[in-house]
């Protein structure tokens, strides 16, 4: 980590000639509770010690000046004048930006260099690190003195609103509270959350990256999120009280399996079974009971390769195998699906035969070599000086 805030530091200094502020914004782990939070569910994630780097000075004008470190890439724009890019990446600062504004905040421009080893849409959710980080420095630099959840949700009004996706809470809020050697179950509706200790020396959490990127991640995204609303809508009728999933048990809906359009019922399935699994996975961690807890993460796979459909041959493939080395208790893709990664639960002396079984399981496979690390439960954004 020190050498890539170093050549953060040095980019920005060689861009602007002056001295930035410095900050350390996480990914995210999401131990089990895959595309419960639109549905006002529970889910529980982490901040790991993946993060992208910002180095950031306040302008006395109102320009903006981006530099992406990873694709050495500069962004011009100033406030007045947001709009979308062809390269992607600079929405998800304007983005921000913009939500400040909407919001009424006085704000002048900035210059903004970033890199990080959080791996882009592989699922540990890049896009909440440089949206999260940003709108936490912009908090610092301009003493506006928003709270950590007022900045997860700006965030995550950006992504909805600006990006135009319509993703959950829970990656902003774990990319911004997240604390060293916990995971947090947090409930999306009434937002607030309850930290689990996960520091165990003995095991080892093991992100596996399909190197498969997200295409189809996005629009089936914001169909799956249609389909869980067509199945409130349904379900509304006959049980008043029932605002979202959250509110629903499978006796309710196997009461009216027959109202149901086939797929929306496996999807609305899916998602109050995995509520169920959080809950019941928390009470594993205070049991210090993981090989339940790694049952628990199998049968989320199951659920979101079957019932969800939102995994992929390739996810498949990295759970098969990383299930395969004895003292992995437990493995699941994790994130948005279609690619990215997944997370094995594993005791530490297995780590070094996952990464060879799994390495050759998936190269024979795919002819690809998979992106293998081991990843800590560290602090959320944060910052590092100047």
């Amino acid at each position: 980590m020190e050498k890539l805030i170093e050549a953060v530091k040095k980019s920005f200094e060689k861009k602007f000639s002056r001295q930035p502020l410095l900050l350390a914004s996480p990914g995210r782990i999401n131990l089990i509770g895959e595309h419960t939070d639109y549905n006002e569910g529970f889910v529980l994630p982490g901040a790991t010690d993946r993060a992208v780097i910002f180095a950031v000075a306040p302008r006395e004008d109102r320009r903006c000046r981006f530099y992406a470190l990873d694709f050495d890439q500069d962004y011009n724009t100033d406030l007045d004048h947001l709009g979308h890019s062809e390269w992607r990446w600079p929405d998800y600062l304007q983005g921000v930006l913009d939500q400040f504004l909407r919001a009424g905040y006085a704000l002048k421009g900035l210059d903004l260099a970033f890199g990080g080893n959080v791996p882009i849409g592989g699922g540990m959710s890049s896009s909440a690190a440089v949206e999260g980080g940003l709108a936490f420095a912009v908090n610092h630099l301009f003493s506006l003195n928003l709270d950590l959840l007022s900045l997860a949700l700006l965030a995550q009004r950006a992504e909805n609103e600006f990006v135009g996706l319509r993703c959950g809470i829970m990656d902003m809020y774990a990319n911004l509270h997240g604390r060293p050697g916990k995971v947090m179950k947090i409930d999306c509706r009434h937002l607030r959350h309850e930290y689990f200790p996960f520091d165990r020396p003995e095991l080892r959490l093991i992100i596996s990256d399909t190197g498969v990127r997200r295409e189809l991640a996005s629009s089936e995204y914001n169909v799956r999120r249609r389909q869980c609303e067509q199945g409130v809508r349904i379900l509304s009728r006959y049980y008043p009280e029932v605002k979202s999933l959250r509110d629903v048990s499978l006796d309710m809906l196997e009461e009216l399996r027959r109202e149901f359009d086939p797929v929306v019922w496996k999807r609305c399935a899916y998602v109050v079974r995995e509520n169920e699994r959080v809950d019941l996975a928390c009470r594993d961690l205070l049991r210090h009971d993981f090989v339940s807890f790694g049952q628990r993460m199998n049968e989320s796979h199951c659920g979101l390769r079957d019932e969800y459909e939102v995994s992929s041959p390739e996810l498949n493939w990295l759970v098969e195998a990383a299930l395969s080395v004895p003292g992995v208790l437990g493995s699941r893709m994790m994130g948005a699906g279609f690619g990215g990664c997944t997370i094995s639960l594993a005791e530490a002396g297995a780590v070094e035969e996952f990464k060879s079984r799994v390495s050759a399981v998936y190269r024979r496979r795919t002819g690809r070599e998979p992106a293998i690390h081991a990843v800590r439960i560290e602090t959320g954004t944060r910052i590092l000086g100047s």
